[in-house]
Parts: structure tokens; C-alpha cells; sequence
């Protein structure tokens, strides 16, 4: 019987460092589930396939298969008016949960802001000195003191952001309710499915994209505590979206529902390119443009994700979802790199999801995300009209 031949890559991957290994595995990094991934890329290379052809297959695996539809009618969630009676009803709702500490807002805060120069984001000033972080904070500790207990507050770092955030949190006296857990981290691969070194000999890992929360939530304990002690709702929110706070009106939306998962979505603006609520399979999910089947217009779905969801906590720890990865092409030193990632919506597909829409518009908005500074620049005085009204910032 022949002996089956050993991937060069997992030769590769024997010749790392001990401490970068235990790096790794510390971010749930699997050496096998790796090897198995990169699989077509060394198929590629052995069947002596052109880059350009090669690409055209990878982006045909992120496609997801089958007719699709946008959302039909009744499909998207309207909110009561104001000073409606159901209004006022879902709000009590959503405060009662908040008051007995059955809400815990979980921020995603691992990426490294590139088109800000690299930084790390959550320490960036907003407005007035005050960081997004600070504004995370301040909101955890308004809903606290209204509750009369803490409301957690999670924060999915990365390996390049963990410890500045670590140490912003101990000089803000914030560890007794804010709390840091990791991301994944991959290692970056050639086209051709070995590992990836440098011009300066350097292997090059990276943060695996916020799909990664739901096994680094559960990696962590966090969520294994918070359901413990009778834990119901996790809002899951970007940290640089400050519309996306803490409302007893969504709370008490969700808590009414059947779905596990709900979404916020806003009406699409022109440029707005992202997820977007797309029926598939009889299935209405959140989709990237570059996942969408083959010859469906993204044009045709007039609302867009928020990546902001209200999820059951217990759904969150216990649910069984089979990610699917994508194959994420970057350029690092004028060199094509290819990177694993997932991404959070696929909690849509694993268990059935509600779609509200939420403004984003006036001191109502939800939807106020910074990417760069000059976007920044633009928003200060919608964020701080928003927090201010909120009661978040002065």
C-alpha cells in the first residue's frame, strides 16, 4: 500500500517557532483544518494553472450556489412610531431584561485601522479627547447605573490590539465590567499554497476576519458565565459604528420573537457596498456583493447591513454553524498573499434571523461608521448629536 504523501505545507508549518506556535494555537489556529484549506491552492499549482485562471476559481469557491432573491414583502421589520402604545410596550420590555442583567453588548475591536495609518482604532479620538473606546465605556457604565448592574462589556481584540486596550482599560478603571478576549489568527499563504515569508524573511499572521466571535466568545468563558447566571441577549456591534448603542426598544423587539438573530439593516445609500439580505435556498441571509450567486444585482436589495445583530445568548454558545472561508487575496510588499477569513453574517444561515430596519438618519441613526479620517472628519457632529441625545457623551 502506497504511503500517502505529506503536504509540503505541513513541513512548513513543523519549522515555526515554538513561542509563534503557541501564538497560534492560543488563537485557536488548527495546523490540520490549515493544511486541508490550502488544499486547492497546491492543486492549482500542480495543475500548472495561470494566476489569472486561478483567481477566477477562488472567487468562484466564495460564491455561494443557487437562485436568489432580495427580501419579499414583510420580510423587513418596520419600528413602531414614537409615543405609540406598542412602542412604550417594547421599550419596558427591553428595559426589564437590561435591569435584570440579562443584556451584554460585545464590540468588535481587533482590526487595525490601515486606511488611518495602522492604528489601533478603539484608542482614536472621536471628539473632545475622547476615544471610541471611551465612548464603548461610557455607554456600559450609563446603562449600569441605570440598572443598578453591570452591564458587560466584551471586546474582541486581536493580537495587534489586545494589549494597548488591555492597558486603556486598567488606566480607565474599567476591568470590573469591560473585559478583552482574542480573535483568531491565521497564517498568510503563497498562491501556490506555502507559507508566506517576506522581503525580510518575516512570516506574516493576521487577524482572521469577525466571524471569528462566536468561537473566541466561547473559547473565552465569557459566554459560558454570562448564560450561567441567566444571560438571555448579546448585541454584537463594530466598534467604530457609535449609532449602534444600547436601545430597550430593540431589546424588547427581539425578546419577543421567535428568530434567534436580528439584524439591523438601513435603507441603501448610492456607494454603500457590503452584506445585504438575500434569499437563498429558502433562506433569507446576509451576503457579501463577492459571495452573491453568479449573475444576481446586488442593486436590486435596497437595504444594506449594519453588521449590528441582537443575538440569544444560549443560540450564541451552543449553536453548530459550518463557516464557510473565504479566500481573501491581499497584497503584502507588491506580493499577492491569500488569507482565510470568515465573516460574521453566517450566523444568518445557521438559524433562521429577523430584519429591522433602523435609521440612519438624525439622532435616531444606528448606522454611523468611521473607516478613515476624513470620514471621521465628516461625521464628529452626527456621532456627538447622536451620543448626546443618548446621554452617552455631554
Amino acid at each position: 500500500m502506497a504511503t500517502p504523501s505529506i503536504p509540503p505545507l505541513f513541513h512548513e508549518l513543523e519549522g515555526l517557532s515554538e513561542p509563534l506556535l503557541t501564538k497560534l494555537q492560543h488563537h485557536g489556529f488548527d495546523p490540520k483544518w490549515f493544511i486541508s484549506m490550502a488544499a486547492p491552492l497546491r492543486e492549482a499549482e500542480k495543475s500548472g494553472l495561470d494566476p489569472a485562471s486561478e483567481r477566477k476559481r477562488r472567487q468562484q469557491r466564495n460564491r455561494v450556489a443557487g437562485p436568489a432573491a432580495g427580501p419579499g414583502e414583510g420580510d423587513v421589520i418596520e419600528l413602531p412610531a414614537s409615543g405609540t402604545p406598542r412602542h412604550t410596550e417594547l421599550i419596558a420590555r427591553g428595559l426589564e431584561a437590561i435591569e435584570r442583567g440579562e443584556v451584554a453588548l460585545c464590540v468588535m475591536s481587533g482590526g487595525m485601522a490601515t486606511r488611518m495609518g495602522g492604528v489601533v482604532k478603539a484608542l482614536e479620538p472621536v471628539y473632545d479627547a475622547r476615544t471610541f473606546l471611551d465612548h464603548r465605556l461610557a455607554e456600559a457604565r450609563l446603562w449600569s447605573e441605570r440598572s443598578k448592574k453591570p452591564l458587560p462589556l466584551w471586546l474582541m481584540t486581536s493580537d495587534a490590539t489586545r494589549k494597548p486596550i488591555d492597558d486603556a482599560l486598567a488606566s480607565a478603571d474599567a476591568l470590573h465590567f469591560a473585559t478583552c478576549f482574542d480573535q483568531g489568527l491565521g497564517v498568510r499563504l503563497t498562491p501556490s499554497g506555502h507559507v508566506f515569508v517576506d522581503s525580510n524573511g518575516q512570516l506574516q499572521t493576521y487577524a482572521t476576519g469577525h466571524g471569528d466571535l462566536v468561537d473566541a466568545l466561547r473559547r473565552s468563558g465569557l459566554l459560558h458565565r454570562f448564560v450561567a447566571d441567566g444571560g438571555k441577549v448579546v448585541m454584537l456591534a463594530n466598534l467604530d459604528n457609535l449609532g449602534a448603542t444600547i436601545d430597550p426598544l430593540l431589546v424588547g423587539l427581539f425578546l419577543e420573537r421567535d428568530e434567534k438573530c436580528m439584524v439591523e439593516v438601513v435603507d441603501k445609500e448610492e456607494g454603500d457596498r457590503g452584506g445585504i439580505p438575500v434569499n437563498v435556498g429558502g433562506s433569507l441571509q446576509v451576503l457579501e456583493e463577492f459571495r452573491l450567486p453568479d449573475g444576481f444585482d446586488p442593486a436590486t436589495v435596497r437595504v444594506f447591513n449594519t453588521n449590528t445583530f441582537h443575538v440569544d445568548a444560549r443560540t450564541l454558545l451552543e449553536l453548530p454553524i459550518d463557516w464557510h472561508w473565504c479566500e481573501v487575496e491581499k497584497k503584502v510588499q507588491d506580493t499577492t498573499v491569500i488569507q482565510f477569513e470568515r465573516l460574521l453574517q453566517e450566523l444568518t444561515a445557521a438559524t433562521p434571523s429577523a430584519y429591522v430596519r433602523v435609521a440612519r438618519e438624525g439622532t435616531g441613526s444606528r448606522f454611523l461608521p468611521v473607516k478613515d479620517f476624513a470620514e471621521l472628519e465628516r461625521r464628529k457632529p452626527a456621532i456627538q448629536a447622536v451620543l448626546q441625545s443618548r446621554g452617552i457623551a455631554t
